[in-house]
């Protein structure tokens, strides 16, 4: 574990050393995806350059090169979440396809007509739109978890919820949106004590939360590697072994299978049965940098210079006239959703950019979250262990600037 200097850290990230419409450039959009450190980039690079293969099937040089660099991540994945094995850990292109495959391949297979499915109102799309095509197949029925005003789960409302109808509850562990941290682990016992199954969306927890499912004893995990300074399209799903070998493959084609006939086709193992085709070998390979990254500097380092973030950032953005933040639950990661009075959100984030400040706007993929608030969207400032208080200062003045301009 190491703990390099701001300054020692940033020198990292190269895309940060640039000016954006003339001024030095700032990124507060980590919550969509983060900036990658240049190992991350010379790893992808170094694979296309000397390792290009397919993997698992070929036994010449390159192709056993390939594939070591390739199962080499899924360990590094299975270490980072605490997995028994790296055999539950599913490489996939993300979390998106990570909550859809459980809900096709688990969901498809064991729900039936009257189940229900729990979810939260501060849920992203992902973790909403699969859940709603399983009710379509089968017949289940979807269920909302309410939130309070600060942005906090009402858990008194979700154990009256939890029921034995209950088969499938999922939950994110952080709120994209409003940068909740939600009592996943009171969750995963209070569903598990109705015989329920436990998904978590991990997608926003991995960059800034230690993550241990054994711990947690949830039966699914997905993340993204994008969100925590890995290659874009791709991620994993952990699933444990005894739900993993009881479902159906997602998709058919090579990899999958162990036999084939025009008859019949008899499935590989785990992991394998839910990775046909060849995957995105070269993220995936450059993927492996993130994990060694956040696991050198230590994910409770990330944490505490990104809550000193947070607590620098909301006290700064509380004291502009006009200006409500969206979300102040008591547990949150680094998150700052906000809107302005009489200013667009879309409007800020042009504004912004013209000062080379990049933020997020819009609903965030949370559009039924939006519609509790009665908003159409808020400004979104979300922090990385390479941001800095005066980055912040520059963010906080350029709000300023904005509020002035459209007061008068």
């Amino acid at each position: 574990m190491i703990h390099p200097s701001i300054d020692t850290l940033r020198e990292q990230f190269p895309v940060l050393h640039q000016q954006i419409n003339g001024k030095p450039f700032v990124y507060f959009d980590n919550a969509a995806t983060s900036q990658k450190p240049q190992r991350v980039i010379d790893a992808l690079t170094h694979y296309y350059q000397y390792d290009n293969a397919n993997i698992h099937r070929g036994i010449h040089t390159l192709a056993e090169r390939a594939t070591n660099a390739f199962e080499e991540t899924r360990k590094a994945a299975a270490h980072f979440i605490n997995a028994n094995e790296p055999e539950e850990v599913i490489i996939t292109k993300g979390t998106t396809e990570g909550i859809n495959l459980v809900a096709q391949a688990y969901g498809r297979k064991f729900l039936k007509e009257g189940d229900e499915i729990l979810i939260s109102e501060m849920e992203h799309h992902s973790n909403i739109v699969p859940w709603q095509l399983l009710c379509k197949q089968t017949g289940a029925v979807l269920r909302i978890i309410p939130i309070n005003d600060q942005g906090e789960l009402m858990m008194d409302r979700f154990a009256e919820m939890v029921g034995e109808k209950t088969k499938i509850v999922s939950v994110v562990y952080i709120s994209n949106s409003l940068g909740t941290i939600n009592p996943v682990e009171e969750i995963i016992q209070k569903a598990h004590a109705h015989g329920a199954t436990v998904v978590i969306d991990a997608a926003q927890a991995a960059p800034h939360l230690q993550l241990d499912v054994k711990r947690l004893n949830c039966d699914f995990l997905a993340l993204s590697g994008h969100k925590m300074y890995g290659p874009t399209g791709v991620g994993i799903l952990y699933g444990k072994r005894s739900f993993l070998e009881k479902m159906d493959p997602y998709q058919g084609g090579g990899e999958m299978i162990r036999d084939v006939t025009f008859e019949n086709t008899t499935f590989n193992d785990i992991p394998y049965k839910f990775e046909a085709g060849t995957p995105n070998i070269a993220d995936v390979v450059a993927f492996r940098e993130a994990f060694r990254f956040i696991s050198e500097i230590g994910i409770e380092n990330i944490a505490a210079r990104e809550n000193e973030l947070l607590q620098y950032g909301t006290t700064l953005l509380g004291e502009i006239k006009g200006l409500t933040i969206i979300g102040q639950a008591k547990q949150k990661a680094s998150v700052i959703s906000f809107i302005v009075e009489g200013v667009h959100p879309f409007d800020l984030g042009i504004l912004l950019d013209t000062k080379g400040i990049a933020i997020r706007t819009g609903h965030h993929c949370t559009q039924p979250l939006m519609t509790r608030y009665g908003i159409e969207g808020t400004a979104r400032a979300s922090f990385a262990v390479y941001n800095t208080t005066e980055e912040i200062d520059r963010l906080a003045n350029g709000l300023k600037e904005i509020v002035k301009k459209f007061t008068k």
